[in-house]
This record gives structure tokens, C-alpha cells and sequence, in this order.
């Protein structure tokens, strides 16, 4: 049984405590109530001792009937069918007393009846339901405990995947930082015969999808290690203390099977900066402390390596950076254009793809995309070409994914307005208009007014290049190609809409960055305002949070000014542009480039 499905009947059979636990629970308080209810109904039917001794004198008592060790008994009085019971302090005495109003010559029928089991069930139960209910959640505490051996281990025996370098890539200078670990793993006495140290830990970072958790699978793969992986949240329980207790179970393990290598996905779940002892941080206070203390344990006979992932980094604490602990910190990227085509290559293996299917192609088309994106983009296609009855994958279907996952599903049935699909088709013409005649802004790929995901139309950019650094220039055209859809519906229509309303997120965005972070403000200067406490803008001014808001709005009117400027200079492209998609719904980028005798 695979490791995957152990920690998943232990899952199960955790659940199934705590269910058998609320089952027990609602039957006792079951119990308990049906037992109150009736001896409520009973207590109406009671009589006080005082009166009973006061009918045994006045010899208005006909019938008594008592139960061994009990001190309740029933009386039936003369004159009627119903009983009573009493609770009687010393049954000896009171025996004795109704002997004497027989002797008496009173006539009256005592009844002694034995014990019954059952009888006294209720009140055990309830006085042993607090007992029960501790004991209940001792057993599941305990079995919580041993959840803590919850790493899964995957080795020469049972493996996941035997993931190689070769499976990875578009991280060709990453492997050959990660090469190294390779060998400390395989051959550690080779660098300790030199006085070198083998690093403690290896921090990954980068954005989601980047490949970071593949590539820790990659080195222990090459490494032929145990590989001992384990979730950041798993640390995270509801009791105090199975945290701490969980990485000491964890790095128990990976003692045992050194040499190895213990990867920790998501650590910012547990390795976020320590701040004040309340509540659930205290937990997570103590079980950064336990990770610190493991790490600082190993001995230079054992040969682990802890790699962790994360895509927070600035949370981490800095006791957890230092060297000694996490002693190298590489950056996963987002992969260039060489990477990307890599990556679709890989992925490309076990799929159908037609032979007029260029991938550089694609790889050129999907700048930014992470290894991940780029391995969707792939299944979508295979799941359209699928659909649409192809018998391999076309470059209409991988197309056609791209829009999926960049934009999303297309919306053909929608039915909308004439008045609505006007002012779509002047929006987006208004943006591809602008972007044509701003030197810095990609080529339009294809314009529609056919809605897809929330979006009521769309123009797509090609997006042939890797950029790493973004001038202003480009950041301020960037807001004019935004605001050219707004700008069109103001000059045409002398209306506008909500439709922008994501342009003018985006817009916002960049102009506060380029204010707040970049220091591309003329008045402000190259100062960096963002993520700063009040107390720590003051040094700036009092009023300088009027001043970047100021910047930011004379950003935006600026971006919106020359947007118009540049509709009202080629009114005629946009009419005849907004006219064709209300024709054809879709514009295409050879299409696109006619209209500008290109």
C-alpha cells in the first residue's frame, strides 16, 4: 500500500473517532434527557417524607413496596388507585415504624422486592458521562499524536515518480547550482576530506508553477536518496504542541534514513516571521523554534539536507535565512523563451500534436507563463482537439487554449443588446487603435467582441519577447493603451460604462507602483513609499500621502488625455474597426494590420 493511502486511512480513521465520539456524545445527552424527563413526571407524583409519616399515623396508608438497597419507595394511599413514591432516609427505621402500625392493627401490605440491574443503568450513565467524554478525547488526542509520523517517505522501494534533471526544464544555471547537492549527497567524504561543510538547507523561491517542488523531487531522484517530503500546513494542528511534536518526528525519521533529503513545501506556513505570544502564534512560534533547533542538530555524521519552497519569501524569519540553517536561496524564475519551448517539448512527449504545430511558435506567444501554465495550455488543447474530433492536436486548439486560460471559455450564446455590442466593439477597438500607434506596446494579435469568462470582449497582444526591466516610457503607454477603451465610448458615444472597470484597476495599479515603488515620480523623487507605517511616511511630510495621491491622478488624467488625442487623430480606423467587429465579432492580426496598409 502506497504511503498516499496510509496517510489517508489515518485520515479516515481520525474522522471516524470523532464521529464515534459525537455519535456517543448525542446518545448519552439522549440518555439523559429521557431519564430527566421521566423523573420529572415522577417528582409530581412525590410524596414528602413528613406526609408520609403523617398518613403511616393517621392509618390512611394501605400499601407499601420497597427495593432492596433503595430508598425510594412506592405507597398507595386508601381510597384511590394511585401511588406515590417517597425518598426515605434510614429504610431500617421506617420498616420498623410500619411493623409498629401493623401491630397497631392497621392493615397494611408491605412489599420487598429485589434489586434490578437495569434499573440503576440511567443513573450510572449519567454520573459517568463526563468520564466517558474525557476518555474519548485522550483516545483521540493520542491518535492526533501519532499522525506526527505523517512525512511521506518515497525511496528505492516505494518512489512517486522517479523524476531526473531531464524531466525539469527551462532551469538549465539552476541545475548546475543544484548539481552540487547532488554530490554532497552521494559522496559527502569527498568534500569533508576537504574542510567543507554540507549545507544544512536549500531555500527555492519564485512565483507558483515555477517547477520548485519538481526540481527538489529532481535532486533526490539523481541523488537516489530518500526523499522524505511534507507540507508546510501538515505542522499546523488544533492543539498546541503537535506542531513541535511533528518536526521532531519528522527530522526522528530523517536521522534514520540518512543519508536523505527532507523537503518542506509551503514553509511560510510555519516559518513566518515570530511575532507575539497569543493564541494560535504561540503554536507557530514553537514550531519555528523546533525547526530551528533540528536544523541546528545536525551532526557532520549525518548527511541531510533540508530543502523547503516557498513563494513568500519576505515572510520568512530572518533566524531561518541565516547561514547555517538555509544556507543557499535560489530564485526560481518564470522560464525565457528557450525555457519555455524546453518545457513544451517535455510536455509535447506524450501527446498527439500535428506536425504543422510550430512550438517555437507558442513558446514566442506565451511570455511570462510558468512551466505549470504552459503544461495546462497543453492538456486544454488535447482536451479541444478531443472535442472537436481531431485526430491530433492542431494549432486551432492550441490557440484556443491559450484564450481559455488567459481569458476564459467562450460565451457564444450570450445574447445581448445592440446598444451593449456597440459599445464593446467602439471599447475594444478603442484599445487596439491606441496600441497601434504606441511604440512601445506589443502588436495586436486578435480583437473580439464575442465574451469570454467575465469579460464582455477582449484584445490580445502578442507578446513575443522576455522583458526584466520595464522603463517608464513603456509604463506610461501602458496606461494610455488601457484608458483607450474608456476614451472611446467618452468620444463616440458621450457615454460611459462600467466595462472598464478592470482597465482601470490595472491602471491604478501601475500608476501607484510607478509613484510608491519605482520612484518614476518628477515632484516625489526616486523614494520608495510603499509598505512604509505611518509613522514612518511622517519623515516625508504631513501631507505627502495627498502629494502621491495627487501623482498617481495626474498619471491616470495624463494617460487619459493622450488617449483621446490619439482616437480623435484616427477616428476613422476606430469606426471602421468597431464596424467590422460588429460585423464578424472577431478580428484577426493580419486582418488587423490591413487596416493600416500594412
Amino acid at each position: 500500500m502506497s504511503k498516499k493511502k496510509n496517510d489517508k486511512k489515518k485520515e479516515q480513521k481520525l474522522w471516524i473517532y470523532l464521529i464515534s465520539l459525537l455519535i456517543l456524545v448525542i446518545v448519552l445527552a439522549g440518555i439523559t434527557l429521557v431519564y430527566m424527563n421521566k423523573k420529572d413526571k415522577e417528582d409530581e407524583k412525590t410524596l414528602a417524607y413528613t406526609d408520609l409519616i403523617k398518613e403511616l399515623s393517621y392509618g390512611n396508608i394501605e400499601k407499601v413496596e420497597m427495593t432492596v438497597g433503595s430508598t425510594t419507595v412506592k405507597v398507595k394511599q386508601k381510597n384511590t388507585e394511585e401511588e406515590k413514591t417517597a425518598i426515605v432516609p434510614n429504610t431500617e427505621s421506617f420498616i420498623g415504624l410500619v411493623q409498629e402500625k401493623v401491630a397497631e392493627g392497621n392493615e397494611i401490605e408491605l412489599v420487598q422486592k429485589p434489586r434490578s440491574v437495569f434499573a440503576q443503568i440511567p443513573s450510572f450513565l449519567i454520573s459517568f458521562l463526563p468520564t466517558l467524554i474525557m476518555l474519548a478525547l485522550f483516545i483521540m488526542i493520542f491518535k492526533m499524536q501519532g499522525l506526527g509520523e505523517k512525512g511521506k517517505v518515497y525511496d528505492d522501494t516505494e518512489r512517486k515518480t522517479k523524476i531526473k534533471f531531464d524531466d525539469v526544464a527551462g532551469l538549465d544555471e539552476e541545475k548546475e547550482e543544484l548539481v552540487e547537492i547532488v554530490e554532497f549527497l552521494k559522496k559527502p567524504e569527498k568534500f569533508t576530506k576537504m574542510g567543507a561543510k554540507i549545507p544544512k538547507g536549500v531555500l527555492l523561491y519564485g512565483k507558483p508553477g515555477t517547477g520548485k517542488t519538481l526540481i527538489a523531487k529532481a535532486i533526490a531522484g539523481e541523488a537516489d536518496v530518500p526523499f522524505i517530503s511534507m507540507s508546510g500546513s501538515e505542522f499546523i494542528e488544533m492543539f498546541a504542541g503537535l506542531g513541535a511534536s511533528r518536526v521532531r518526528k519528522l527530522f526522528d525519521k530523517a536521522r534514520k534514513l540518512s543519508p536523505c533529503i527532507v523537503f518542506i513545501d509551503e514553509i511560510d506556513a510555519i516559518g513566518a516571521r515570530r511575532s507575539s505570544n497569543s493564541g494560535a502564534e504561540t503554536e507557530n512560534n514553537q514550531t519555528l523554534n523546533q525547526l530551528l533547533v533540528e536544523m541546528d542538530g545536525f551532526g557532520s555524521e549525518e548527511t541531510i539536507i533540508v530543502l523547503a519552497a516557498t513563494n513568500r519569501p519576505e515572510m520568512l524569519d530572518k533566524a531561518l535565512l541565516r547561514p547555517g540553517r538555509f544556507d543557499r536561496q535560489i530564485t526560481i524564475p518564470t522560464p525565457d523563451l528557450k525555457g519555455r519551448l524546453e518545457i513544451l517539448k517535455i510536455h509535447a512527449k506524450d501527446k498527439k500534436i500535428s506536425e504543422n504545430v510550430n512550438l517555437e511558435s507558442i513558446a514566442e506567444d506565451t511570455a511570462g507563463f510558468t512551466g505549470a501554465e504552459l503544461a495546462n495550455i497543453l492538456n486544454e488543447a488535447a482536451i479541444i482537439a478531443t472535442k472537436n474530433g481531431h485526430e491530433d492536436i492542431e494549432n486551432g486548439d492550441i490557440e484556443e487554449a491559450v484564450k481559455k486560460v488567459t481569458v476564459g471559455i467562450e460565451k457564444r450564446t450570450r445574447v445581448y443588446s445592440e446598444k451593449d455590442k456597440k459599445l464593446t466593439a467602439y471599447h475594444e477597438a478603442g484599445h487596439a487603435v491606441v496600441s497601434r500607434y504606441l511604440p512601445t506596446q506589443t502588436d495586436v494579435k486578435e480583437v473580439s467582441i464575442i465574451p469570454r469568462g467575465v469579460a464582455g470582449g477582449y484584445t490580445m497582444y502578442k507578446s513575443d519577447e522576455d522583458k526584466y526591466y520595464i522603463s517608464k516610457t513603456e509604463m506610461q503607454e501602458k496606461l494610455i493603451a488601457l484608458l483607450g477603451g474608456r476614451a472611446a465610448e467618452k468620444l463616440v458615444l458621450d457615454d460611459i460604462s462600467t466595462g472598464a472597470s478592470n482597465d482601470i484597476e490595472v491602471a491604478t495599479k501601475i500608476a501607484r507602483d510607478m509613484v510608491t515603488k519605482y520612484g518614476m515620480s518628477d515632484t516625489l523623487g526616486p523614494i520608495d513609499f510603499q509598505g512604509k507605517e505611518p509613522y514612518e511616511m511622517q519623515m516625508f511630510g504631513e501631507n505627502i500621502g495627498d502629494k502621491i495621491g495627487q501623482e498617481v491622478k495626474t498619471l491616470i488624467d495624463t494617460a487619459y488625455n493622450d488617449a483621446q488625442i490619439l482616437l480623435k487623430q484616427h477616428r476613422d480606423k476606430l469606426d471602421r474597426i468597431a464596424e467590422t467587429l460588429l460585423q464578424k465579432e472577431k478580428i484577426n492580426e493580419q486582418d488587423f494590420k490591413e487596416f493600416f496598409n500594412e
